[in-house]
Formats: structure tokens, sequence, C-alpha cells
């Protein structure tokens, strides 16, 4: 019979194991983007947007899994920057439109490198940041299931 007094170790803690990666995995991205001129979280909204622009406020904090108020302050400084544009939709004044400039749309070119340089930077092959994420969307998709669970109960 397994000693369930060692599931309260520190190091068999899945939640302290993925705080740390998350910590260390994005921290080593900064370099990296501060070539960029942007921050992690800046360069996910860029991510949402390169892959389809225009796009509503709300469709970017849905993709992102982000609360509008955390993407809001994101979307400001990224505007602010001269990387995208908001404005309000027509016809519906609650839904904000954003939308890439030409200098955000010219920042994706200089930020194909950063998956391969993030993946030297980590020591990982294409296969295994592929595996990673996998198993991530997975554990995403467990946590949100459990957490939806939950408010139904």
């Amino acid at each position: 019979m397994p000693d369930t007094d060692d599931d309260l170790l520190l190091e068999r803690q899945l939640c302290f194991a993925l705080s740390v990666a998350s910590r260390s995995v994005v921290a080593s991205y900064r370099p990296v983007l501060d070539r960029l001129g942007i921050t992690h979280p800046q360069y996910l909204v860029m991510l949402a947007l390169w892959e389809r622009s225009p796009r509503t406020a709300k469709e970017i904090s849905e993709a992102l899994l982000l609360e509008p108020a955390t993407v809001t302050p994101l979307l400001k400084r990224l505007e602010d920057a001269g990387l995208l544009t908001r404005a309000r939709q027509q016809g519906n004044e609650r839904a904000l439109d954003v939308a890439l400039t030409p200098k955000g749309t010219a920042l994706r070119e200089q930020a194909l490198s950063v998956p391969t340089t993030m993946m030297a930077r980590l020591g990982i092959s294409r296969e295994e940041a592929a595996e990673l994420h996998g198993s991530m969307t997975r554990l995403i998709a467990a946590a949100q299931a459990s957490r939806a669970a939950d408010a139904s109960a």
C-alpha cells in the first residue's frame, strides 16, 4: 500500500510544479520579447491578432482565457505603442473592435523566430514542445471542466 503521507511532499505537488514552470518559462521569454518591445502578456494578445484581425476585445479575452479587465490595459498599451487600434463597433457601442496596424502586422515577421529561439533556450525539440503543449491543453480542459462542475453544483 503506498504511503499517502508522501502525497503532501512539496516536490509531489502538481500545482507547485506548474507554478514554478510557468514563472520560469515566462521569465525565459523576457529577453527574447524585450527585443520586440513587448511583454509576454502583450505577446499573447499579438498572437491572437496575428491569427485573426480584427477581433473584438471579448474574443481576445476568450481566446486567452483572461478576464476583460486584464486584457483592456494590455490593449491600451499595445495601442499606445502603435501596434493596434481600438474602436467601438458600429451599431454596438458595447463591443470594441481591435485591429492590427501596419506596424503590428510587421512585428509578426520579427516574432517568427520566437518559438524556435525559445525551444533552443529551454533545450527542447519541436516534438517535445508539442507533447508538452498537448499535456497542458488536456490539463487546462480538465481544470475548466472541474470549475464548471463546481459552479453548477
